[in-house]
């Protein structure tokens, strides 16, 4: 008995020492196979390179100004009630440019609508999406690293020789490894498309500012027509109050025989033109609010609680202005122009790179064996290591014309950037031009307004006193009224041209106090 105990304690411990004996042979193969592996990974990333054409900057435009002749600045001492903006040349742009406009209102709703238009959250989902894929691309740099286990029940022929060591038709056969594999950037194509893919990450951030800044532009701009349509609602409202009284004067004076009965006629038709025109501003005034709810996130029937007019808002006389040469740094859509540039570039090395050869270097380590308790036997264990390179001899010039493909998608792409500096280089122009002639049209519809409203008083007194036909009387009212409205439209020509200036020059995206949390929440918040 006691040697059979002791037969079995010696079995046992044999046992133990072959699976410790097993685990430290496959514990020093695996180690020399690694090691090999790791070698010929630092062989060839050592040996690598980049290819295609690195990345330059486009230079800046070669003007110094907007149009053929110098602006207007600001003079020394500028008459009190000159209507002319003066602009300053070189004088940075704030963050928050609506806020010069002096509208609390304003800067309550355009702070809404950067929080809760869809637009935003549109454009931060889509820079995310371009942010993780590059990400993505640079998982490419690392080894891939795959582990596996399969098991089957099979039966073999009787007539084929078993597989099986014990030589039975009928066996289990259980496998577990683990596969690495990588494919070494020797020609630098999977850094040119990280960089690529970089570019376009930087496009789509440019295309994030570009949507806060229409959005903000076009809250502004809606805020003003509303402001407007009031404006006009009320000179109409009072030209209708105006017309009625001056209806029943002459009413008056057609029981008396003093008029014919066709100046009665002639004013109520008058009067009916005008009432007519009342709702259709109203219908303009109520689009107007639906737009500026649906530029803050909310459905019309929500509403809003900020109301405008004309005499809520303060226009800027002083307006900056930056130089041709600053403006390509500003403007988000030159900008996001210049990185799709760069992002086809890059495009160019990574066809280079497909040209060239491609290398593979894999390696396993595994067991298998009839019964999973002998997966850790040494006599069960396999591994292996290997390099290969894949040269492309023939494809019908598919890649020769992918890479032609590449340089002529770069050519378009400097074309369009091109393009899109002299148009953001005409915006300004334009706004400048609209500006300066707005000073003008706003001081003649200004005189206007006060020669016609004294001419209509005079009228009116004449009239009574029977001095003028009513025929005159009628003109001087029509007068006035074009006169009112044309007032009011100048005034708002010269608010949303000014609203237009800050959007051509950039909208001071960079000074503002919240781009870098603006940018951070792209990232990271869920959409």
């Amino acid at each position: 008995m006691m040697n059979q105990a002791i037969e079995l304690a010696v079995q046992t411990g044999a046992c133990r020492t072959d699976r410790l004996t097993a685990r430290a042979h496959r514990l020093s193969t695996w180690t020399i196979a690694a090691g090999y592996f790791l070698g010929m990974v630092v062989i060839t990333s050592m040996a690598g390179c980049t290819l295609g054409p690195d990345y330059q900057r486009p230079s800046a435009p070669d003007v110094i100004r907007y149009t053929p002749e110098p602006l207007a600045s600001k003079p020394a001492a500028a008459p009190a009630d000159s209507e002319a903006p003066y602009f300053i040349q070189e004088r940075d742009i704030p963050g928050q440019w609506w806020t010069l406009f002096q509208s609390r209102a304003l800067n309550t709703l355009v702070e809404q609508a950067m929080q809760a238009n869809p637009d935003v959250r549109t454009a931060q989902a889509a820079l995310r999406v371009a942010q993780e894929n590059v990400y993505a691309q640079q998982g490419a740099y690392s080894p891939s690293v795959t582990a596996d286990f399969s098991s089957s029940r099979q039966k073999n022929a009787g007539s084929i020789a078993s597989p099986a060591s014990s030589g039975a038709t009928i066996f289990s056969l259980h496998t577990a490894q683990v596969n690495v594999s990588y494919v070494p950037d020797v020609f630098g194509g999977n850094r040119r498309q990280v960089e690529s893919l970089l570019a376009q990450t930087e496009s789509q951030r440019f295309q994030l500012e570009a949507v806060y800044l229409t959005l903000t532009s076009n809250v502004v701009v809606a805020a003003i027509q509303e402001a407007s349509l009031r404006g006009q609602i009320t000179a109409t409202q009072k030209m209708i109050e105006l017309e009625t009284e001056q209806l029943g004067l002459i009413r008056r004076q057609s029981e008396f025989g003093a008029v014919p009965e066709a100046n009665a006629v002639a004013q109520e038709a008058a009067l009916a033109q005008t009432q007519a025109a009342l709702p259709l501003l109203q219908k303009q005034l109520a689009q107007q609010r639906n737009l500026l709810a649906a530029l803050a996130g909310r459905f019309p029937s929500q509403g809003l609680s900020e109301m405008f007019d004309l005499a809520s808002l303060k226009l800027p006389r002083e307006l900056p202005l930056s130089l041709p040469s600053k403006l390509v740094e500003q403007r988000p859509d030159i900008r996001s122009a210049e990185a799709q540039l760069h992002a086809a570039s890059a495009q160019i090395g990574v066809a280079v790179a497909n040209r060239l050869p491609q290398f593979t270097l894999t390696a396993n380590d595994g067991s298998t064996a009839t019964r999973i308790g002998d997966l850790v036997t040494s006599s069960n264990g396999f591994w292996g290591v290997a390099a290969g390179v894949t040269q492309s001899v023939f494809q019908g010039g598919t890649l020769l014309h992918r890479k032609r493909a590449a340089e002529a998608a770069y050519d378009q792409a400097a074309a369009q950037y091109r393009s899109t500096v002299i148009t953001a280089c005409q915006n300004v122009a334009d706004t400048l031009r609209a500006l300066q002639a707005d000073a003008g049209i706003y001081e003649a519809a200004q005189a206007a307004e006060r020669a016609t409203a004294r001419s209509l008083e005079i009228a009116r007194r004449q009239l009574q006193i029977g001095d003028i036909s009513y025929l005159a009387q009628l003109n001087a009212e029509q007068a006035y009224q074009q006169a009112a409205i044309n007032l009011i439209q100048a005034q708002t020509n010269r608010y949303t041209d000014t609203a237009a200036l800050f959007q051509a020059l950039g909208g001071g995206w960079w000074n503002r106090a919240k781009v870098t949390d603006v940018l951070r929440s792209a990232t990271h918040s869920s959409p």
